[in-house]
């Protein structure tokens, strides 16, 4: 008899009708189709995932989603995080074993990038938890509080999160400051356990929910890339991203 596989790793696409800045945002048309199709097509060339779906609170989103051929589930809208979501959506896939939590707001993500991550966080079976990061080469960055940026020990697992300039360039600057970016794989068992603590007094401090592992022990494995996909927080955003898929096409 065959033995089960040892790894079945999926990926989940959050999507929530209700967004301050931009609400309707994962049916936004962009380049004639939602935004969250968009998505949806490029993890679909991940060669890693052994199965994806959209994961959202509103039933206009379910229908689009079938309607152009995703697997789509429907979860509470009064989960307070993303990885409260990812917790109900998991349930949909009793075998499953590690996640891949990818933003719903970025159509142009590497599928290359998420193999990446799910092949880290697989490789060990101890890692909790794995995000990205990369480079920060722009001054004004670093002053932004909505680019979260992230300081790593030796071994590549994040020492800390903030939203604040970290490290402070006391003397001459010696390490490269990084931003993450905020995509993330966790073992089943951990997200699982990770949604049942109560919020930290950092990740409440900083608004930051990964604070809550680094808080209570867990290592966050941080993977390093040249990859920064443009993301899609205002409708400004999106034309932006429509000019982009329209002259690689």
């Amino acid at each position: 008899m065959a033995s089960a596989p040892l790894h079945h790793i999926i990926g989940l696409i959050p999507a929530r009708w209700g967004s301050s800045r931009f609400p309707g945002k994962p049916l936004h048309p962009i380049a004639g189709k939602p935004l969250v199709q968009h998505v949806w097509e490029r993890v679909s060339q991940c060669s890693r995932l052994d199965d994806m779906a959209i994961a959202t609170d509103d039933e206009r989103i379910l229908e689009a989603a079938l309607a152009f051929g995703a697997k789509a589930i429907m979860t509470s809208p009064d989960h307070p995080s993303g990885s409260d979501r990812l917790a109900e959506a998991v349930q949909a896939f009793p075998s499953a074993t590690h996640i891949v939590n990818i933003q719903g707001d970025e159509p142009l993500i590497d599928p290359a990038l998420i193999d990446r991550l799910a092949g880290v966080l697989a490789a060990d079976p101890a890692l909790p938890m794995a995000t990205v990061a990369c480079l920060i080469d722009r001054e004004e960055d670093l002053d932004n509080p909505n680019i979260v940026k992230v300081v790593l020990a030796g071994s590549g697992d994040a020492l800390y999160f903030s939203r604040s300039v970290i490290p402070f360039a006391r003397n001459s600057r010696i390490s490269s400051p990084l931003r993450h970016l905020g995509i993330y794989a966790y073992r089943r068992d951990f997200l699982e356990n990770y949604v049942r603590w109560k919020p930290t007094p950092l990740e409440l401090t900083e608004s930051l929910e990964q604070l809550r592992a680094l808080e209570n022990g867990a290592k966050i494995r941080v993977i390093l890339t040249d990859h920064v996909s443009v993301g899609v927080d205002t409708p400004e955003q999106a034309a932006q991203v429509e000019q982009i898929l329209l002259n690689t096409h």
